[in-house]
This record gives C-alpha cells, sequence and structure tokens, in this order.
C-alpha cells in the first residue's frame, strides 16, 4: 500500500476541481513518463494509457476520474467578499467553514480564503444557527485586507475563477484515511500503482486495456468519448456509498448492483463477485441511489459494452471523506485480479 498511498497523497494535493484540471493532468503525464508509459490526452483532458494484452481482437477500458467538487466565482459583493457557484454536487453545509484557494486567472496567482455563511458571529446575529445554507448566503472571506468590492478587484480577482477547498489529508495511525476528494482519487491511485506494478515485474494482461483518467466526471461527462470500438467491456473505478440501507463499508470493496442511472450490467457483475469469491476479497453488493459513474455515462453515449462500477468504501461521500486501508487494499486486488482475467 505505501506506493498506492503515496500516489493518493499527492493527487490530493493537487486542485482540480472540474473545469481546472490541467495542473492534475500534468501531474499523471509526468508520472506515466517517469513509469515509462505511452499515452493520450484528448481534447477534453482525459487521459487515456493502453496496455497491450495477449489478445487485442476485443479490448476493455478501466477508469477513475481526476476531477474534484469545487466551486467558481459567481459574483464579488460590495464587502468584498466573494459569492460562488458550486461544480459538482453538494449542500452548501458540506462546506461551511472550510479553507480554500481562490486560482485567479488574470494573473495566474491564487489566493487563500474561508467558506462561511454570512451571517457567521452569533454574538451579532441571532438566526446563526439557523439561517439557511444558500448561495445567497454563502461566501468567500478572502485572506487579503478588501472590504470593499473594488479593492478585491484590484488583486485581479473576477466572476469565472475558480475555487478549489482544502483537502486536509490525514493518514491515521490506525489506517483511516481522511481527506476530501478520495472520490475519487483513491481509484486513481490504484490505477497507476497497478500501472507501476505490471511495468516493474512485467506483468502481460490477457486483454489489451485501456486506463483511462477522466477529468469532468463530477459534471456528468468524463468517459463517456474516445473509447475504442473495440472495446466490449467498461469498468468504472470510484467509490462505494456508505449510509443507511447501505451494505457497503470503510474495510471493504463495494461493488454496484444499480444506481441513479439503472442496474449494471449482471454477467460483469457477477464476474467481479466470483473474483472476488476465488481471490477471497472481502466484498460488499450495494445500491448507490443518488449516483452517477464514468460507466454509467458511457452508456447514455451509447457505448455498447458491458458496465460495471466498484470502489472503495468511502464515508460521508462529498464533504469530508473517509476510508480505511483495508478498503483500499480489497479494492486494488479486485481490480487486479479483473484485469489478469479474461473478457466475459
Amino acid at each position: 500500500m505505501n506506493q498506492t498511498l503515496e500516489y493518493l497523497q499527492e493527487l490530493l494535493a493537487v486542485p482540480s476541481p472540474t473545469g481546472y484540471t490541467v495542473g492534475v493532468q500534468e501531474y499523471l503525464m509526468k508520472t506515466l513518463e517517469k513509469l515509462c508509459y505511452p499515452y493520450k490526452r484528448t481534447p477534453k483532458g482525459n487521459i487515456i494509457v493502453t496496455v497491450e494484452g495477449k489478445d487485442n481482437t476485443s479490448s476493455r477500458v478501466v477508469t477513475a476520474h481526476v476531477d474534484t467538487l469545487g466551486a467558481i466565482v459567481r459574483a464579488i459583493k460590495p464587502s468584498g467578499r466573494l459569492k460562488l457557484d458550486k461544480i459538482g454536487g453538494y449542500p452548501w453545509n458540506m462546506i461551511e467553514g472550510e479553507n480554500c484557494t481562490v486560482h485567479i486567472a488574470s494573473t495566474g496567482e491564487s489566493v487563500t480564503g474561508t467558506i462561511l455563511i454570512h451571517q457567521t458571529s452569533c454574538h451579532v446575529y441571532k438566526d446563526a444557527g439557523t439561517a439557511e445554507r444558500t448561495q445567497d448566503n454563502m461566501e468567500v472571506r478572502l485572506d487579503l485586507e478588501v472590504n470593499f468590492e473594488q479593492e478585491t478587484r484590484s488583486y485581479g480577482i473576477e466572476v469565472g475563477d475558480f475555487v478549489s477547498f482544502d483537502p486536509r489529508t490525514t493518514i491515521t495511525p490506525t489506517g483511516f484515511v481522511k481527506s476530501r476528494f478520495l472520490d475519487d482519487k483513491v481509484s486513481a491511485a490504484i490505477l497507476l500503482n497497478l500501472l507501476k506494478t505490471y511495468r516493474d515485474w512485467h506483468v502481460q494482461l490477457p486483454v489489451t486495456t485501456h486506463f483511462m483518467f477522466s477529468c469532468i466526471e463530477e459534471t456528468g461527462t468524463g468517459a463517456n468519448s474516445s473509447i475504442p470500438e473495440n472495446a466490449v467491456e467498461f469498468l468504472a473505478v470510484d467509490m462505494g456509498a456508505m449510509g443507511d440501507d447501505q451494505q457497503t463499508d470503510e474495510y471493504t470493496v463495494s461493488i454496484c448492483v444499480k444506481d441513479g442511472s439503472g442496474p449494471y450490467n449482471y454477467t460483469l457483475r457477477q464476474h467481479l463477485v466470483d473474483l472476488a469469491k476465488e481471490k477471497e476479497i472481502d466484498y460488499r453488493l450495494d445500491i448507490y441511489p443518488f449516483y452517477g459513474s464514468d460507466a454509467s455515462a458511457a452508456m447514455r453515449a451509447g457505448a455498447d459494452v458491458k458496465h460495471a462500477l466498484l470502489g472503495a468504501g468511502i464515508e460521508s461521500s462529498h464533504s469530508y471523506e473517509r476510508t480505511h486501508i483495508k478498503s483500499i487494499q480489497a479494492t486494488e486486488a479486485l481490480v487486479d485480479a479483473y484485469l489478469k482475467s479474461e473478457l466475459v
């Protein structure tokens, strides 16, 4: 797990809200160059590595996404603070009190701040605890000496500047990994480590496999294009959702039966279950009711493939997330077993 966790920490340290992913694309390309893998960057920024297998008449696609939730400057208020528009799906209370960085397009510089509700001070506002968390009430308190709109604009800050959230990554002595954006940088780290392992140990996969790192998944269109014509299977490695009525936990790999887009391919799903049983990998089957993936985006775009979804169990998804090394290990083991198996 050491190398996977190293990749994970490096990925988490790169701000990459959907629409502002050039930095993480550059990280991926540099990492793949060190691993001596040729790659292709598509026009919309997805990074694809094709690993030739023993059989290249048909192929499979495996994806992980590297874009994250974030925000964008909606307006500069008369007070000099910033009004935000959300990137990705989350309620405002999930980011209240979070430190953030404003990426200033006009200068290439950045400035830090904190996301707060306008009525923050309980010594001043009677409704500090009850005021509705809405776009109109939430704002960025910049770490600048500004009190007026024009003072903020004098730093080059403008509508359309991206805002990233502090990931606050921590790995505990008890094996828990706490951070924003484990969805889906855990999976990207797993794919990078498998690529490194296959290179180091000269592993030839049975089937030509296209590793795709997508950069626009949080808004629904990540890996829905540039799918090779001979691809017949599509595995999205994402996250397992936890909560009431969910079987997914932080210590196993979660295999998705159905999400908000509908059921996943039964044959491919059962193939993953059989591999987990054969390799004695602890797993859970689950339904994610409010969820979509790179695989479901590909299906909506018309991909004629068997599609499946699995991932590490992530607690508090789209908030300050947590998983355990055991879940990362189980997920990596099942992806590895799948990639070393024959087509269904």
